[in-house]
């Protein structure tokens, strides 16, 4: 029953980071389309880029801790990419280059999100596989 559990609560940081990186393709979509400034979209999309590092490390130390082994591995690459960004200091998004480098942070996006939904599906194989394993005992 514990191994559910441990599902589900990857289940809602999965939810929490797809969202988190939703929101930052909209604020970019929103400045593509001229809804709104540079400055209010940089400073929305570098507000949620800490939490979205943290949510993602605290989901890798997760899995490493329940024992999920093949999950911990899926999540390093992504782990590693966002400490590279942190350490190098090109995780918030410049005002002055925001719109040189928007259809590059838009595609750096789409590939975080489909990279989090892959997780998100091997998730939910993995909570419904536990759930009906755990109906049979």
């Amino acid at each position: 029953m514990g191994d559910i559990w441990a599902w589900l609560i990857s289940f809602f940081f999965l939810i929490a980071l797809v969202g988190i990186i939703v929101y930052q393709l909209v604020c970019l979509a929103d400045l593509e389309f001229d809804y709104i400034n540079p400055y209010d979209s940089a400073s929305r999309i570098n507000s949620v880029v800490l939490p979205e590092f943290i949510v993602q490390g605290v989901l890798c130390v997760f899995y490493l801790l329940t024992g999920h082994w093949v999950m911990t591995l899926l999540c390093l690459p992504y782990l590693y990419y966002n400490f590279q960004l942190y350490s190098k200091r090109q995780h918030l998004v410049d005002v002055t280059e925001i719109f040189n480098l928007l259809n590059w942070e838009k595609k750096k996006r789409l590939f975080k999100l489909a990279y989090i939904v892959l997780n998100l599906f091997l998730t939910i194989f993995w909570m419904i596989y536990s759930a009906l394993d755990d109906y049979e005992d």
